[in-house]
């Protein structure tokens, strides 16, 4: 199998992720709120496994799933994989900080209507909560919301 275009080619290089959250559960707004948090909840190999290759400094897009089905913010991981304290499984969590809302979200349409993001993971892997993100795929989201990083 190739190697995936969406992670990073050297450790100089930030990843890029998406993180899914309910609003109803945990919105954007109560991150900010907390300042940070460690990411639990994640019951699926390949969203735990995104997880553990998260390294410290890479961006995290916030996507808010079921109700609003958009991009609202951008996070930064700042602390790398340890243990879910919630499981006494093999689980992993990783510590985000919010960075900035997006100036104009970015919907799930906006970004189906979009050939270049028809490739998204956020499209084709849709039942994943934590998925790669490619630096153009990231360049494009930042255009549609008129967001700088």
């Amino acid at each position: 199998m190739a190697a995936s275009k969406s992670k990073p080619t050297s450790k100089s290089e930030r990843g890029i992720w998406l993180v899914k959250s309910e609003p109803n559960k945990y919105p954007w707004e109560q991150l900010v709120k907390d300042g940070s948090t460690f990411w639990d909840g994640v019951r699926n190999y390949e969203a735990r496994n995104n997880l553990r290759a998260m390294k410290k400094g890479d961006v995290v897009c916030f996507y808010h799933s079921n109700e609003g089905k958009e991009i609202v913010g951008l996070c930064k991981v700042l602390r790398t994989a340890y243990a879910d304290p919630t499981s006494d499984e093999d689980w992993s969590v990783v510590d985000l900080a919010p960075v900035k809302p997006l100036e104009v979200p970015v919907t799930l349409a906006a970004i189906k209507a979009e050939p270049a993001l028809a490739e998204m993971h956020l499209v084709k892997k849709s039942r994943i909560s934590v998925v790669a993100v490619r630096p153009d795929e990231l360049a494009l989201i930042l255009t549609l919301a008129k967001t700088k990083l």
